[in-house]
């Protein structure tokens, strides 16, 4: 008897309207855990290299892991899957809120959408039972609409929903998938795929969870967990803030992302700081299936700014959209930065990607490459707040210039023209998040490496702390991380050393089922307990952090596959430039240090100098298939 999982995978076939189930054994279970390994199995074995990521090629794959839904905190998380149509390159974006605890009740634990419908459509998975239902009186409509009347429809005010809004349905590039109304897979494009696919949504919902090996082993790590959270350093400040605290720490040092990474201080930043933003949006805190850290925020906008909302969903704004709606489009308005994130929320516009492009645009009217002709009369310029929530509003409807926006700073440069693309903060098309390279260089080097583009979550904004002894540094120390290093240190061999062993740890969390954040508060072999706990395994740290390692070359084997080379592993040429000002003024991340850095990390991955993974690498992982692929 199988535990922690369901040992089925439900397949969709739009085109033809057809349903089918996959039934993996324990071993694949076991090698691969679930979430993003899972998917990179599929997308290998299955899809083509070269289909277009906006046709009925492309597959998109949601998998939870093995932990999904077990009753401890972090395991309300499931990844989802494609092609990007962003980078053209493999993504995934991780998630969380309900909607993955929900289908393993219901009974699979992933589910493979191929093909394209005709006419909208929602899925409806209840117990087993799978049904493709008509969706045309939802499209069109906001993710709170949806699910309002997917609801009334079902007859079931539990069921939860993955959706998309408008702004998947009209392919906005960036367009993300909602899970619960307020849980974002955000980043690579997903949104956009289900858009092409004419997928509304998925609507779950099951009673029937797969059992636990050890419960009593489940119950004393949740208890132990859930104890911890209010002397945890880290997790004690996401129960009190969630993840809004930053902007003014990083201000004072001169890191936080300011006017498209021209900057790193913002004067007027005190204006976003923990405290106004609870008393003027009066947050109250909301959680995910099992969670005792409760770090999303429910907010009440006062000032919408012209904006008419459909429905009102009240998911305030985290730190990713705080800054990049705020310092980074030079705006310390609060209610505009809300207003803008309720835009995304209600349309499901990945918040990172909007405020990356609008500040690229902002400084493409700056120095002139583009004029209120071209914005239809609209100045946006730095610091201007209503600009900012007018241009987000044109890029979720795709209206106007938004309609140049909506496809990302990459492909708007290409459009403009006149050396814009110097100015589009990206790698490999997908925008940088709000973790700021000057200040932060390892996770520059991470956002190069990284196969799904510039992603703030897999490429470790933390590593940055292993600075000194403390509790970050001992997350780390049951893989041999034993040494603090400088923050400015991006490139030596030891750095480099624990880069890789905590992407790896990361990437194995994906695959597990277990939230980034609650990772800060579990040591790997806490992570190994867990897994243990679940399914009755006799895993250990080693075998968790091999599945990760397993799923980040099943990833750089899709690229290459897809035509990827090294030179696609770079940032933009703006933070090989010394910082103009600030705390930080001088300070770049060398380019021929950069590559020296690229150089050991492939040498230390076990691939050549190109990149290419080496066949033996691929065979001591167990996936010498995967070296056929190249």
């Amino acid at each position: 008897m199988a535990h922690g999982y369901n040992g089925k995978i439900l397949r969709v076939e739009l085109t033809s309207g057809s349903t089918s189930i996959d039934e993996p054994d324990e071993n694949f279970y076991r090698r691969y855990l679930g979430g993003t390994s899972l998917i990179a199995y599929y997308l290998l074995k299955e899809q083509k290299p070269g289909v277009d990521p906006l046709g009925p090629d492309n597959k998109i794959i949601f998998a939870t892991g093995v932990v999904t839904g077990a009753p401890v905190g972090g395991s309300g998380r499931n990844a989802i899957g494609t092609k990007s149509p962003m980078s053209n390159a493999f993504n995934t974006s991780e998630v969380g809120g309900y909607w993955g605890a929900e289908l393993k009740r219901a009974g699979y634990d992933g589910v493979i959408v191929e093909g394209r419908a005709e006419k909208p459509v929602y899925l409806w998975i209840q117990d087993g039972k799978a049904e493709i239902k008509e969706a045309t009186h939802l499209w069109g409509k906001s993710i709170g609409k949806t699910q309002e009347i997917m609801r009334q429809e079902l007859g079931d005010s539990g069921v939860r929903t993955a959706l998309i809004g408008p702004g998947g349905e009209k392919l906005v590039r960036y367009a993300c998938v909602a899970n619960d109304l307020s849980h974002f897979a955000g980043r690579g494009g997903m949104g956009a795929v289900m858009g092409s696919k004419n997928l509304k949504g998925i609507a779950v919902r099951g009673h029937n969870p797969p059992p636990m090996a050890d419960p009593k082993a489940i119950s004393d790590i949740a208890k132990r967990f859930r104890d911890s959270i209010k002397t945890h350093p880290f997790l004690s400040e996401y129960h009190e803030f969630g993840t809004i605290s930053g902007p003014v720490g990083y201000s004072s040092k001169g890191g936080l992302c300011v006017r498209n990474f021209q900057e790193g201080v913002f004067p007027g930043v005190e204006k976003l700081s923990e405290e106004v933003y609870m008393d003027e949006l009066g947050s109250k805190m909301d959680t995910c299936h099992a969670c005792p850290i409760r770090c999303k925020h429910k907010v009440r906008i006062k000032d919408t700014h012209g904006v008419t909302f459909e429905h009102y969903h009240g998911h305030g704004p985290e730190y990713e959209a705080l800054v990049a709606f705020g310092p980074f489009c030079g705006v310390n308005d609060l209610q505009a930065i809300a207003c803008a994130n309720e835009l995304c929320t209600a349309y499901t516009v990945d918040v990172i990607s909007c405020g990356v492009t609008i500040a690229f645009a902002m400084e493409c009217f700056g120095k002139g490459l583009i004029t209120e002709k071209d914005t239809g009369g609209l100045k946006l310029e730095f610091g201007n707040a209503e600009a900012m929530v007018k241009a987000t509003e044109m890029i979720c409807q795709r209206e106007g210039f938004g309609d140049v926006l909506a496809e990302g700073c990459l492909r708007a440069a290409q459009k403009i023209g006149k050396g814009a693309e110097q100015y589009a903060m990206h790698v490999k098309g997908v925008e940088i998040p709000m973790h700021n390279p000057y200040f932060k260089p390892i996770v520059g080097l991470g956002y190069a490496l990284c196969p799904t583009g510039a992603d703030h979550k897999r490429n470790l904004p933390f590593v940055h702390n292993l600075t000194h002894p403390g509790p970050a540094l001992d997350m780390y120390t049951p893989l041999g991380i034993l040494d603090p290093l400088s923050r400015e240190d991006f490139s030596s061999p030891a750095r480099i050393r624990q880069y890789i062993y905590a992407i790896y740890e990361l990437t194995a969390l994906d695959c597990v089922g277990i939230c980034y954040f609650c990772g800060d508060g579990y040591h790997p072999n806490h992570i190994a307990e867990i897994v243990k706990g679940a399914t009755g395994w006799g895993t250990s740290v080693w075998e968790v952090m091999k599945v990760g390692e397993r799923a980040m070359n099943m990833m750089q084997v899709f690229n290459i596959r897809e035509g990827f080379t090294r030179e696609d592993d770079r940032i933009p040429e703006r933070f090989h430039q010394p910082l103009a000002a600030g705390p930080l003024k001088g300070f770049k991340l060398d380019k021929e240090e950069f590559e020296k850095a690229k150089d050991t990390y492939y040498s230390m991955m076990g691939w050549d100098e190109r990149g290419n993974p080496m066949r033996g690498k691929l065979l001591e992982l167990g996936i010498g298939w995967v070296a056929d692929e190249l």
